[in-house]
């Protein structure tokens, strides 16, 4: 009975792996890499604008996602996102499930699984930010401080925002770490690409890790700041 159960659970644990590593999801998460891609230029983009006196987007997803909601063209491309962030967020969440099987240590396993967790939330949020703002709902600025304000204002409110903007600090780090050490090569397939473009991917993602690490660790800093001031508007997003 027990071994008819295990079966069946094994059965049903397969088929549900194979429906999140299927041909079109797999087709969808390329669109979805690509799509975090153009994103992240974007973002880039609207910074060199705020850098240089112009630009009335911030520079964050949000930001970025409201820079494509535009013009029709953009509109339709943020319907594209939307479907690939969804089908990312469905691929790491089989990754969660499932995945790592090859990886013999138990524990590290559970740590990538834990990870893949974690950007589920990530895409599943970016997509559902996306839609809003292509469905002409999206907000506009100011919301993190409006949310730093109102936890301020409840007891214990400047311990946790402070809290918050150390962790995030942390997490800054950890990125810049993860890029300066170039950690991110061991999911690229380096052995397969030419020296030069090796060298050029190798260095643009220490670059943009460390750079998007710095950006992260400021925002934390601002959260400290806007925590021991008592000032929500000393918080604010990239």
């Amino acid at each position: 009975m027990t071994s008819a159960a295990g079966s069946a659970s094994h059965q049903a644990s397969h088929k549900a792996h194979e429906a999140t590593d299927n041909r079109w999801v797999r087709t969808g998460v390329r669109v979805g890499l690509a799509s975090y891609g153009v994103t992240h230029l974007l973002i880039a983009w609207i910074a060199l604008q705020v850098a240089f006196g112009g630009g009335g987007q911030q520079a964050n997803q949000k930001g970025a996602f409201q820079e494509l909601a535009d013009n029709t063209f953009g509109q339709v491309l943020l319907w594209v996102i939307v479907l690939g962030f969804v089908a990312i967020a469905l691929w790491r969440l089989g990754q969660a499930i499932w995945g790592y099987r090859y990886v013999s240590d138990d524990k590290k396993r559970l740590r990538k699984r834990a990870a893949s967790a974690f950007k589920v939330v990530v895409f599943a949020t970016l997509a559902v930010w996306a839609a809003t703002t292509a469905a002409g709902s999206g907000s506009g600025g100011g919301g993190g401080q409006k949310a730093t304000a109102g936890v301020l204002g409840q007891p214990g409110g400047p311990f946790l925002v402070g809290l918050a903007g150390v962790l995030v600090v942390v997490v800054g780090l950890v990125v810049a770490w993860y890029g300066l050490t170039k950690q991110f090569e061991r999911n690229l397939r380096v052995g397969q690409m030419r020296a030069r473009t090796r060298q050029v991917a190798v260095g643009t993602g220490r670059i943009g890790y460390a750079a998007k690490g710095a950006a992260y660790a400021i925002v934390g800093v601002l959260l400290v700041v806007a925590a021991t001031t008592y000032s929500s508007h000393k918080s604010t997003g990239l």
